[in-house]
């Protein structure tokens, strides 16, 4: 891919964040926490991803995903990212897998809302760091 396209990508990745951010708010005011974490999770996944897609990098796993930004976003601090932010980024991975596969998992609104809170600020830093308005 060029960089057109890669940049074509970044803004898509951007919007879907978005959308699954709204996604993650409207299941947290519903009380469906555990759908409302995995919603949250991927909009701070595909923010990574935009911001990744904005360096000419693609990652398919989550794994992949979060060693990239760690390389490319943590290490440098670049888009004012930083180790909190790699921390709550492998705990909202933690409570998404909880979530999703554990069936005696109690998710409460506690914990909840600050998954969608973090998707939140990834989405508003990603949208910063690329220029894109949402």
């Amino acid at each position: 891919m060029d960089k057109e396209t890669y940049d074509a990508l970044a803004k898509a990745r951007l919007e879907r964040a978005k959308e699954l951010l709204d996604e993650s708010k409207t299941l947290l005011e519903s009380d469906k926490y555990k759908s409302a974490n995995n919603r949250a999770f991927y909009a701070i996944e595909k923010s990574i991803k935009s911001l990744l897609a904005s360096k000419e990098i693609d990652a398919d796993s989550h794994i992949g995903c979060l060693r990239q930004f760690n390389v490319h976003f943590i290490k440098d601090g670049e888009g004012g990212f930083g180790s909190g932010d790699y921390k709550r980024v492998a705990e909202a991975q933690r409570i998404r897998n909880n979530s999703d596969y554990d069936d005696f998992y109690v998710a409460d609104k506690q914990e909840c809302s600050r998954q969608v809170q973090t998707a939140e600020e990834f989405v508003i830093k990603a949208a910063k760091y690329l220029n894109i308005e949402l």
